[in-house]
């Protein structure tokens, strides 16, 4: 069974696999000031809570965003598990080619979506990530990771404007009932639910006018189940993309 850990600015995510299967999965919030043990502990208290042998772990894989954190959770995978992990990075074999100015900067998270997307979908494809930030990335027709968006994430957008303004409260990410809002909770949901959803169907457009032919379109990330719906364009939501990508990019690794 196979321990992919997905570390992403606001959550982790833990997966025990068999194949391209998840068996179980949670999330944790990622907290930078957290050690090596207390990230064993949290993973040894996952394992117990479903009743799975740390034994029964031949491997383990790892992709982060969080540079802070890949250590001392690699360093935890051993302590729960026995196991050193592998580190999504360079020199690790994904199978992606990626035609970017420069392909060390793409952000592994991105590496595993897009390696998750070629192993489940036909290209071309476009991979919408939904979480601290909102990011597309685009496959050409020939599998080829050619380039994307990054923009501010729907709940961070929020935060900002809650935070940046005297007026505004905080508020849930729930749709409203139309468009135009008739108090303030409305209004606001109606603005970054409704035009996150509008920013994705705009989007989508460009990226296959520059195409210059329609792609298969996939959501991942923690708020795509609830914007991808709203959108005018078909999306498909795959919330276990990543954890998809990096079984298929660690087999490739252990096969080598």
């Amino acid at each position: 069974m196979l321990l992919a850990v997905d570390i992403g600015n606001t959550h982790i995510c833990l997966g025990c696999m068999r194949g391209l299967e998840i068996v179980r999965m949670v999330r944790l919030t990622t907290n930078k000031l957290k050690t090596d043990f207390e990230y064993a502990a949290d993973i040894r208290h996952f394992l117990d809570f479903f009743d799975i042998d740390a034994s029964c772990l031949d491997g383990s894989i790892i992709s982060s965003v969080v540079p802070p954190l890949t250590n001392a959770f690699a360093g935890a995978v051993e302590l729960a598990a026995g196991i050193r992990p592998l580190i999504l990075g360079k020199g690790v074999k994904t199978g992606v080619n990626i035609l970017i100015d420069d392909p060390a900067q793409t952000g592994a998270d991105l590496v595993a979506a897009a390696a998750g997307a070629l192993k489940l979908y036909a290209p071309p494809i476009i991979i919408i990530d939904m979480g601290t930030a909102t990011t597309l990335s685009v496959i050409n027709r020939q599998g080829s990771f050619i380039g994307g968006t990054i923009g501010p994430g729907v709940a961070l957008g929020l935060a900002a404007l809650s935070s940046g303004t005297s007026q505004l409260p905080n508020i849930s990410l729930e749709a409203p009932s139309k468009v135009i809002g008739t108090n303030t909770v409305d209004s606001m949901r109606s603005g970054a639910v409704l035009g996150a959803a509008a920013m994705l169907d705009g989007m989508v457009q460009r990226v296959e006018e520059e195409l210059g032919e329609p792609a298969f379109v996939v959501a991942t990330g923690g708020i795509a189940s609830s914007i991808a719906p709203l959108c005018r364009r078909q999306i498909t939501v795959n919330d276990d993309l990543l954890l998809t990508g990096l079984a298929a990019i660690y087999e490739k690794n252990r096969k080598r």
